[in-house]
């Protein structure tokens, strides 16, 4: 149990990042500080319950500026960190690799250096009990054929900026362990879906564009593979990685729902079918709309979860069909918090067509 810790979570206004927040604070005794630059993923109104909590502190700040790094594990004194921070779309990655670069790369190595001076100085007690996470992603494995799994021995094949700025990010937390002792953890986890995650993704694209009766935009034909986790699973996962992980260990998260990207706009669809008509009677499924692939699209991810579970004894809750319906009810019921999205940030423009 983690019950008693102090954590220390980067990026905890993100997707995944409020997820963990919320999971922590709903069901162990921890106090939390949640370190956010807010960028325009970044959502304090997707913390909004967390805020209302005594056990819960938020800090601006960027993880690329030292000096704001050193004052927080200074001032809070954690006993764990879970670093989510970071730029995370493929397609924003290939219209400007920079800030990925900076934050993915920089980031994670200036949060590394300020934990290795922070923990150094721990009592001998607090010093074994002191876990540094870092959240990663399948993309750093590169692409599948038809057959096989990315276990944690998979070789690094990263194919975009953001697989290649992870899978470097992921080197240097190894790095510091190998070289320092700094106690690691690393996970890798398959694509997320869920409430409360930015539009610009498949999942909720599909879902705002149908809503509002858009064309729904799928890359080339649609046969590229993804596992699909749900991302409150995710969240359980790394608050057991964080409770019994090994230090120096790595573990896939993944969902074990392998769908094609067609497959699920269809599910999507046949869920509003069912929940919201659309008022001709047509069918959502008629919006879909092909378009030109994402240059160097990944054919397919698939996640051998077998390690997290064995060692561990993690599963997820959700399969595909039940966690895509829970995903679809929770956008209709909740405009409050996308409608400011779709109508300033972000309004569901194609992105990633690696012009100029």
């Amino acid at each position: 149990m983690l019950n008693g810790k102090r954590i220390l979570v980067t990026g905890g206004a993100g997707f995944i990042g409020s997820a963990v927040v919320r999971h922590l604070l709903q069901t162990e005794d921890v106090a939390v500080l949640n370190v956010d630059k807010l960028t325009y993923a970044g959502n304090p109104e997707s913390l909004r319950d967390a805020a209302a909590d005594a056990r819960y502190a938020f800090v601006r700040a960027d993880i690329c500026d030292a000096e704001a790094v050193r004052r927080t594990f200074e001032t809070f004194r954690p006993d764990a960190v879970l670093h989510l921070a970071a730029e995370s779309h493929v397609d924003r990655s290939i219209d400007g690799p920079s800030a990925f670069m900076q934050t993915n790369i920089i980031g994670t190595y200036t949060l590394l250096e300020e934990a290795r001076r922070y923990w150094i100085a721990l009592p001998e007690v607090r010093r074994r009990a002191f876990r540094f996470q870092h959240i990663s992603t399948d993309e750093v494995y590169g692409s599948l054929g038809a057959d096989g799994l990315f276990t944690e021995s998979t070789p690094y094949d990263p194919r975009s900026p953001y697989s290649a700025s992870k899978a470097a990010s992921d080197h240097l937390v190894m790095a510091w362990h190998h070289t320092y002792g700094l106690p690691v953890v690393i996970t890798n986890c398959s694509n997320n879906y869920g409430p409360y995650h930015f539009p610009e993704k498949l999942v909720p694209l599909i879902i705002l564009n149908a809503i509002d009766l858009k064309p729904l935009p799928i890359y080339g034909k649609g046969d590229n593979v993804r596992d699909w986790l749900y991302v409150d699973d995710h969240a359980r996962a790394l608050a057991t990685v964080l409770d019994r992980g090994v230090s120096g260990e790595t573990y896939n998260v993944g969902g074990s729902n392998e769908r094609t990207n067609l497959q699920v706009v269809q599910a999507i669809c046949s869920v509003l079918d069912e929940l919201r008509p659309r008022p001709d009677g047509s069918r959502h499924g008629d919006l879909i709309t092909f378009v030109a692939d994402r240059p160097g699209h990944d054919k397919r991810y698939a996640i051998d979860a077998t390690k997290i579970r064995r060692e561990l004894g993690w599963a997820p809750h959700e399969n595909f069909d039940t966690g895509i319906c829970k995903t679809v009810r929770w956008y209709l019921d909740n405009a409050w918090w996308w409608e400011p999205i779709r109508s300033g940030a972000y309004a569901g423009e194609r992105l990633g067509r690696g012009a100029g």
